[in-house]
């Protein structure tokens, strides 16, 4: 159990938003960069300047780590997954080309690709996938066609909890010559990625979810194989190189980050993923099987305590510590109000910005209450969370 601002003890079950509470060593990253360094990096050439670029530095590189690439350049720092997501489906798509997506995806995906659509940038095919939330291969063989350029995919589901086989379909598009983009939002700090190995061309990610990081952190990574001078700027300006031309610098990871970035949030990101990568017991894997754990406890107390109990997808598919599910004759939202109103438990409900996965796992329109297990929860908190839900179950209002 956690504190709250107020001095409330919750249980904080929505780590699928943004993981809460952050490792100790997190806070103090942040900290130490706002009182020890505190410059801007890359702009000036003064000691306090210097530290900060060093601190951004070292973030890069563990970024780079965490995904199997060699050159931490390659890593382009954004204000959250969406903007990564928006700088390469924007920057990389022409006009004219088609851009195949799935039926899981976040509306970070969706949004864009259908308003460049709706302007008549791109041709837009969606694949279904299975009320699990996993692609149909035969439908996507059968959706590519002459123009075929672009696949956007998301590795994991911020609905069901499940995996896309990103392997098989990384091979499939780099057989086509399809470039395929990664939104691992749900599934960086989890599951093993390396971009090389799935043949990803770009990954966004977020860094305050399953990295632990800050809120307002996130980026794209560039696979080294792939030639970054194909994909355009979403933001032009000052980079602090370059200051004598009136153009974008062609050169990574400049080209991309324009304006100061949160050098502060990036710092806290860095210490993150080392706190994954050196410091949790087991590294990813023990991360995995902590929560699969979770996500097994709930499923069997749920299942045998609650009479009106409805998961939306069984237990042994779901790999990210995610949950969905419903209670009979109660709305998701009245189920997560008074969870937490009455018992501190904070959790999700409704459609969780991916209308779409919704509909392909008949949850639509009124959604699911969704559970988000993190590194920092118990056994015991799943046990006092089903005993609230068997008596909001039980009640008579």
């Amino acid at each position: 159990m956690n504190e709250s601002a107020g001095g409330r003890l919750i249980i904080y079950f929505d780590n699928a938003a943004t993981s809460f509470p952050k490792p100790p060593g997190v806070i103090d990253a942040v900290v130490h960069f706002m009182t020890s360094a505190g410059g801007n990096p890359g702009r000036s050439g003064h000691p306090l300047s210097v530290a900060a670029g060093e601190i951004v530095f070292a973030a890069r590189k563990a970024v780079a780590r965490l995904f199997g690439v060699a050159n931490p350049m390659h890593v382009i720092f954004t204000a959250n997954a969406t903007t990564a997501l928006n700088l390469a489906i924007q920057g990389i798509t022409r006009q004219g080309d088609h851009v195949i997506t799935t039926s899981m995806e976040h509306n970070s995906v969706i949004r864009p690709l259908v308003e460049m659509e709706r302007q008549g940038r791109i041709i837009l095919s969606i694949v279904p996938c299975s009320p699990e939330g996993i692609i149909d291969m035969r439908a996507l063989e059968k959706t590519v066609m002459a123009e075929t350029r672009v696949m956007v995919v998301n590795h994991a589901s911020n609905v069901a909890g499940t995996v896309q086989p990103l392997v098989e379909i990384g091979a499939f598009c780099r057989k086509r010559g399809i470039i395929l983009i990664a939104d691992c939002a749900q599934s960086a700090g989890i599951i093993d990625i390396s971009v090389e190995e799935e043949c990803v061309d770009l990954l966004a990610f977020s860094g305050h979810k399953g990295l632990y990081g800050p809120t307002g952190t996130g980026g794209l990574v560039i696979a080294e194989n792939f030639d970054a001078s194909r994909l355009s700027p979403l933001i032009f300006g000052g980079t602090g190189s370059f200051s004598d031309k009136p153009v974008q610098p062609p050169f990574l990871p400049d080209r991309f980050e324009s304006g100061t970035l949160n050098a502060a949030g990036i710092s806290g990101l860095g210490a993150g993923i080392s706190y994954l990568l050196d410091a949790y017991p087991g590294g990813l894997k023990g991360v995995r099987v902590h929560k699969e754990r979770l996500v097994n406890c709930f499923h069997e107390k749920a299942a045998r305590d609650l009479k009106g109990y409805i998961a939306c997808v069984p237990a042994p598919q779901v790999k990210t510590g995610v949950v969905s599910f419903n209670l009979r004759m109660r709305s998701p939202s009245e189920v997560a109000r008074i969870l937490a109103g009455e018992y501190g438990i904070m959790s999700r409900a409704g459609l969780h910005c991916a209308p779409l996965a919704h509909r392909t796992m008949s949850t639509f329109p009124h959604g699911t209450v969704r559970f988000g297990f993190g590194i920092f929860n118990t056994e015991e908190e799943i046990g006092i969370a089903v005993s609230a839900l068997k008596a909001i179950e039980e009640r008579n209002d």
